[in-house]
């Protein structure tokens, strides 16, 4: 009996997956995928951030610039980023919003302040976008992408002599699959990865972890009166306002132990 293409290709497919599962999280310990190389990711984020600063207006606000530079660094001490290159840029936008680009190249837009309110709530904010640069999230979706794709175009193969109409159900469901099944949880597990170890980076720089639920109750007030919340969760990126929160102080004992007050 002849081998169908895409079982002759499982092998294959495992072995990648095998060879690509070998890094771990820092602070968690959480095995990830990633295929492609710290100084890859690295450049991808460098030029990003380049790029955005000429396309995005930057705040001159002296005051606002001299307690984000004074967080982001005693963040960025603490944190473990091998090779960043440590940048903090206030951009004067009114989105509620910040990132944090592989490389240490770190996005704080002016519309978040008010919910920051204060250096704990902002050191909050930057642990949480350092936690996703140190974790190398950007380039484990990449990773996950690749795979998802392998497996859609190894699926597909299998395919090949089949009824037309079976190849758009099984590749529309497979599709349907990998991002409700797969991508969505990934990222929502991603995002409560960071806050985890944000919440420690920001203890071991000095800034009480509990201020973290103040600032996520005031992040959620803020999206409900912007209408936000009618998304289903399982179809969201980020998880609910309310899960953050209550991992947030599942996570309190931990983050305490962690706390070197300055």
């Amino acid at each position: 009996m002849r081998t169908p293409p895409l079982v002759r290709q499982v092998p294959l497919f495992l072995s990648l997956l095998l060879f690509s599962g070998c890094l771990t999280v820092p602070e968690t310990g959480r095995r990830q995928v990633m295929l492609i190389s710290t100084s890859q990711e690295m450049q991808l984020g460098l030029s990003a951030f380049q790029q955005m600063k000429k396309e995005t207006p930057v705040s001159r606000d002296p005051a606002v610039n001299a307690m984000v530079q004074r967080v982001g660094r005693r963040i960025a001490a603490v944190a473990e980023l091998p090779g960043a290159q440590w940048e903090f840029v206030v951009f004067d936008s009114k989105q509620a919003n910040a990132f944090c680009l592989p490389g240490g190249k770190v996005g704080i837009y002016t519309g978040i302040l008010p919910i920051t309110k204060d250096e704990a709530g902002l050191a909050t904010v930057i642990g949480h976008e350092i936690a996703h640069a140190v974790a190398r999230h950007g380039a484990e979706r990449v990773s996950e992408g690749i795979l998802l794709q392998t497996g859609g175009g190894l699926l597909g193969a299998s395919l090949s002599s089949a009824d037309p109409r079976t190849q758009v159900l099984v590749m529309t469901a497979y599709g349907i699959g990998a991002k409700v099944g797969r991508e969505l949880p990934h990222s929502r597990g991603q995002e409560s990865e960071a806050d985890h170890i944000g919440l420690i980076y920001m203890a071991r720089a000095g800034y009480d972890p509990e201020a973290a639920v103040g600032f996520w109750q005031r992040f959620a007030d803020h999206s409900r009166s912007q209408g936000g919340g009618g998304t289903p969760a399982f179809l969201r990126t980020h998880p609910l306002d309310t899960v953050r929160i209550q991992q947030i102080q599942q996570w309190l004992p931990e983050a305490k132990a962690n706390f070197r007050p300055q």
